[in-house]
């Protein structure tokens, strides 16, 4: 059995390259995930995808505090204004954030499952020194091809897009939504025809 060929700009397989759909953008704003392990390697993972579209994008894979330690020292030893982006009791709204300079903004974004995610949270007390936001209610998830408990549900990618937008009042995210409505389109014609049915276009 032939091994799946990928290609090596953007790493999806060859018969669903997305270099096409990928256009490289900036955001003022740096945008760090912090990424669950068991996320790397599965499929519908959005972050690889959000790596190409904003390569300053830094992701760091873990769980526990020192697996984020060389992140931590970095910013204590900064004046960037941090933000979390998680929903809680004490998260405001991030479209309500005033915020001195995006260019001297950090946003933490936690990926994994809401479980998953949660436990990141609760095994680094030192991300509750920041800022916890959410998004409002006037956001609809696009990410149709990967099931979700709770209604508010986004992918990383949306997330971080529609945080971004939220911060940097001047930014284009249409190449990240863009990118993202061609990587489910992808995913979804490679699927059979059966199954795609199930699947309805905005």
């Amino acid at each position: 059995m032939s091994k799946r060929r990928y290609c090596l700009d953007c790493e999806y397989p060859q018969s669903a390259c997305l270099c096409a759909s990928i256009n490289v953008m900036q955001s003022q704003v740096q945008l760090v995930v912090l990424q669950h392990p068991s996320e790397v390697q599965h499929a519908k993972n959005s972050v690889r995808l959000l790596k190409q579209v904003l390569p300053q994008c830094e992701v760091h894979v873990g769980e526990l505090p020192e697996d984020f330690d060389c992140l931590r020292q970095r910013l204590t030893q900064t004046s960037t204004q941090v933000l979390v982006a998680y929903p809680s009791e004490s998260s405001v709204a991030i479209e309500t954030v005033a915020i001195e300079n995006p260019a001297h903004t950090t946003l933490l974004l936690i990926d994994g499952t809401w479980r998953k995610a949660l436990k990141i949270l609760k095994l680094n007390p030192w991300l509750q020194e920041y800022q916890a936001v959410h998004l409002g209610d006037d956001y609809q998830g696009r990410y149709r091809i990967r099931k979700a408990k709770r209604s508010d549900s986004l992918s990383s990618l949306e997330a971080a897009a529609y945080s971004l937008a939220a911060l940097e009042n001047e930014l284009d995210i249409s190449p990240m939504l863009a990118a993202f409505d061609a990587m489910v389109a992808r995913q979804i014609a490679a699927m059979p025809a059966a199954v795609q049915a199930r699947y309805q276009e905005f």
